[in-house]
């Protein structure tokens, strides 16, 4: 398959704060490609030089043979985006929404009524189209504001974080619409901070940190670069102190590395049965009860935590 995207050293800076350093990709037409990072790792920003929004500091990118520097009306053509923040007008229908801003787009007549109703079976709302926007959970929101997105049929669709804030039915919802997107043909660049929603979308993952994309691959490619391990997962309660634990269990041989996210510990070592004895000890001796443990295979989680020395949702 040809590249639809082609990124060559894309520079972004604020002032003094280069939010964007440097990064080269290139995504395959029909392929989901998923940036994986930590909020304020440059994601929203690379979205943005891509689609036009901001011009890069330095480097360009090409989308369906157009750069985003010199032809950047050829690049809006070709692309959809579906931002962090809804697009849409409370009071007026889904049906309503979607015929407006097709006419944004210079759609009109029937070829417009068409597309609204096609749109509407994409996203799964053809029996609520009539109802008010302020009527909607979150979720169907979130599925309005990618139908604006797929109005023109855009031939590469941007997705940045399109299930923050929203419930797991919602969020279920979306990752299953973008596989049956891609399922009929769309190229999707999708950004994201959950691991599980790049390990489950993505044909290909690029995890960007600071600014800097220090991988690339599928999830097997990636996984390779962090050796034969597994992590420990272990739940403990709300009111105790995780990173004292974390910082004992550092001290335990053969832990590689050990890290908080959301009060859930993560211990990552060669063999987790070595281990499991010792973590429980360490917890033991500081009154800290384990409420539950589970072991993983290597996934992205730990190759983020491999690359950076963190985790990806500190």
């Amino acid at each position: 398959m040809a590249n639809i995207l082609e990124v060559q050293n894309l520079t972004k800076n604020y002032g003094d704060f280069p939010a964007v350093k440097g990064i080269s990709f290139s995504i395959k037409e029909g392929e989901i490609f998923s940036l994986l990072g930590p909020n304020g790792a440059g994601k929203t920003t690379t979205i943005s030089m891509l689609s036009t929004l901001y011009a890069p500091t330095s480097g360009n990118a090409t989308i369906a043979g157009h750069s985003v520097t010199k032809q950047p009306m050829d690049v809006r053509n070709a692309i959809g985006v579906i931002p962090q923040d809804l697009a849409l007008y409370e009071d007026l229908s889904a049906r309503e929404n979607l015929t407006f801003w097709g006419q944004m787009y210079g759609l009109s007549g029937a070829s417009l009524k068409n597309r609204v109703e096609e749109v509407l079976g994409q996203i799964g709302l053809v029996d609520k189209a009539k109802d008010r926007i302020k009527t909607y959970s979150g979720g169907m929101k979130r599925r309005v504001n990618i139908g604006v997105g797929l109005l023109h049929k855009p031939k590469l669709l941007f997705m940045d974080e399109p299930t923050v804030g929203i419930d797991p039915q919602s969020r279920r919802a979306i990752l299953d619409t973008v596989k049956d997107l891609n399922k009929q043909g769309m190229t999707v660049l999708y950004t994201t901070h959950y691991m599980e929603e790049a390990e489950e979308l993505s044909d290909r993952v690029g995890i960007i940190d600071h600014g800097e994309l220090i991988a690339i691959g599928t999830q097997k490619e990636l996984t390779k670069q962090v050796g034969e391990t597994e992590t420990l997962i272990l739940h403990i309660g709300e009111n105790e102190d995780p990173e004292a634990l974390v910082t004992a269990f550092k001290g335990i041989k053969d832990v590689l590395e050990a890290n908080v996210v959301d009060h859930e510990i993560s211990v990552i070592t060669h063999s987790a049965k070595d281990v499991l004895a010792s973590v429980v000890m360490k917890a033991n001796e500081r009154g800290i009860k384990i409420h539950s443990i589970d072991i993983r295979e290597p996934n992205l989680e730990a190759v983020f935590l491999h690359l950076t020395g963190r985790a990806l949702r500190d």
